[in-house]
């Protein structure tokens, strides 16, 4: 850490660790989170590319030069940028802040809010659009999508389907800083994640169950038109499904910690007993 002393000259690597959001509190991450840093910083070099796409564009259009497919680039190079930036921030927590309370809380308190905020709000509409942009993605890739202009960059479905692991980079990166503040409040359980976002992992449940009772209609009963399968009466209990799917999760979390927690008092107390023994031995 960087030192208070009247006229100390910072060293590099404490230069780089305050103004280098991927190195703060590098100690606190998680290999996902080291992960995510990574991709952020090789992908970070889209940003240069973007501003020399931008410019050589205003310029040769000036010369009455227009290139679609420059166009089309900025658009791809910025949606994957902006997706990667968006996982980065997550994980390093550099996004922009407007509230003037945080700052002041305690660091339990802290914590606390980042998984209200983490679990109950970002991570249900990042599995959502998760959800949502995995159709995007494929029905580009069924039709083949191309650019609007002869001219422009085709094969626009490449484009979709790696926004769409650029979707489940940002999840990621949410659970793994999610699992960074349990433990920092130090409770770091599955149960006490499911708890953390229990909207998200009730979805991702009721989605999970929706997919495979699709796929079990569609396999058993081929005779159904596939756009009516979706009103069946089976598929009317996914959403119970979810749940219930998440209490099993809970439950069998719980009891394994308890397994554990039992196991380590009674190695602790067979080693303090043994310590007993021994001393009176001695004695």
């Amino acid at each position: 850490m960087p030192s208070d002393e009247p006229g100390h000259v910072p060293s590099v690597e404490e230069v780089i660790a305050v103004t280098d959001p991927g190195e703060m509190n590098r100690d606190e991450h998680t290999i996902v989170d080291r992960f995510v840093v990574m991709v952020g910083n090789v992908f970070a070099w889209l940003f240069p590319l973007l501003m020399v796409a931008i410019v050589t564009q205003v310029v040769i259009r000036k010369m009455g030069h227009n290139q679609a497919w420059l166009d089309d680039l900025q658009w791809w190079l910025y949606g994957v940028a902006m997706m990667v930036g968006f996982s980065y921030a997550i994980v390093t927590n550099s996004h922009v802040r407007v509230d003037i309370f945080h700052a002041r809380f305690s660091r339990e308190k802290q914590a606390k809010t980042e998984l209200f905020g983490l679990g109950w709000l970002a991570l249900p509409y990042l599995v959502l659009m998760g959800d949502l942009f995995f159709n995007y993605a494929y029905s580009s890739w069924r039709v083949g999508e191309v650019s609007d202009s002869p001219t422009g960059m085709h094969g626009i479905y490449l484009l979709k389907m790696g926004l769409e692991l650029l979707w489940f980079l940002a999840i990621a990166a949410t659970l793994s800083a999610m699992w960074r503040y349990l433990r920092r409040l130090g409770r770091p359980s599955l149960a006490a994640m499911l708890v953390a976002g229990l909207p998200a992992f009730v979805f991702a449940g009721q989605r999970l169950s929706h997919y495979l009772l699709y796929w079990f209609v569609r396999v058993t009963r081929p005779e159904i038109n596939p756009r009516r399968i979706g009103r069946e009466a089976i598929m009317d209990n996914t959403l119970w499904m979810g749940f219930a799917l998440v209490a099993l999760l809970m439950i069998a979390s719980m009891a394994v910690s308890g397994r554990g927690r039992r196991r380590r008092e009674t190695g602790r107390g067979s080693g303090r007993g043994s310590g007993r023994r021994h001393g009176g031995e001695e004695g």
